[in-house]
């Protein structure tokens, strides 16, 4: 590899099989150069040791977490971390430490990552090996993400990041909620590189379906600005149209068109429709000031820490 300060940010959870597997590819793939910050995000039955980054004879630390916070937050945490630590940083990539994120396929991220105009490589994905349930819940969120906040995801975790992209996204609050829609928002300079994914390499996946449908709303919250936006509108539309056709309701009433009792039911339908739309248009309106007063704070990750283990007794990060 070209990057000999190559940093791997991975979060872990009852997976020590998996991510052992995963730091010996990394090591085929990238050299024994490269750095492992793997975040046990709260394991209780297979807590990651530094056996596996020392059989695997690359340099690393494991930060292990105090509780399961989850995958999102772990990531920032690890790379909250990383800008705290490290005076110095080429290149850092976020990968799951389950083998679907193929280690063999990060020289093609660094390599667009390499162009002058760019801070962040994100993953693509090629081909898919996942379910048809999981693959159509995919293609409505990615319509209905599409609708709500005017922008296109087609992205996940899998990404690299110069030392611009790597600070910016520490000093983000959203970094903890959704990392795909925080890269979205952050205004860094990114590209997409197409990828396949890879099968698993042992065991079996923690997320299920709530979990993912979860995932996904946490992308939608961070943009809630532009959601709220887009539905106030979308309501104020519908309060105007029910105007309109309440009105055209008393002039057909007027001149005589109506059957007996279509009046009094469309009429109430429609006025009900234009209480109701406006109440949420004003709520909206409400919260959308609220959300542009408030700023999201940074994670603090110290207070989530239980211990870091390194495999030098004084790790150097200069």
């Amino acid at each position: 590899m070209n990057h000999p300060r190559l940093i791997v940010v991975t979060p872990v959870f009852e997976d020590t099989e998996a991510s052992t597997i995963l730091f010996s590819e990394l090591a085929k793939a990238c050299g024994k150069e490269i750095h492992i910050v793997a975040v046990d995000d709260g394991s209780v039955k297979q807590p990651v040791s530094l056996a596996g980054l020392q059989a695997a004879g690359v340099q690393g630390e494991v930060i292990r977490l105090k509780r399961n916070v989850g995958h999102q937050r772990a990531i920032a945490t690890g790379i909250a971390y990383v800008a705290d630590h490290f005076r110095s940083i080429d290149r850092l990539v976020i990968m799951d430490s389950d083998g679907e994120d193929l280690p063999q396929t990060i020289a093609a991220l660094l390599d667009d990552l390499d162009s002058h105009d760019v801070d962040v490589v994100v993953a693509q994905r090629k081909s898919r090996v996942e379910t048809f349930r999981f693959k159509a819940f995919y293609a409505v969120y990615k319509g209905l993400f599409s609708l709500l906040t005017g922008r296109k995801i087609s992205f996940g975790n899998f990404m690299a990041m110069n030392e611009t992209g790597v600070r910016r996204l520490a000093a983000m609050g959203e970094l903890a909620t959704h990392v795909a829609g925080t890269v979205l928002v952050s205004r860094l300079r990114w590209r997409t590189c197409s990828l396949d994914r890879g099968p698993r390499y042992a065991g079996k996946s923690k997320m299920n379906f709530v979990g993912l449908a979860l995932h996904g709303f946490k992308g939608l919250m961070i943009f809630a600005e532009d959601v709220l936006v887009r539905v106030g509108i979308a309501c104020a539309l519908v309060a105007v149209l029910s105007l309109i056709g309440s009105s055209a309701a008393v002039i057909l009433k007027a001149v005589g068109y109506t059957t007996p009792g279509w009046f009094s039911v469309a009429l109430g339908l429609l006025l009900l429709v234009f209480l109701q739309t406006g109440a949420i248009t004003l709520m909206t309106l409400m919260l959308t000031g609220i959300t542009r007063s408030s700023t999201v704070l940074p994670l603090d990750y110290r207070q989530l820490v239980d211990k870091v283990l390194s495999t030098a007794e004084t790790p150097e990060h200069a």
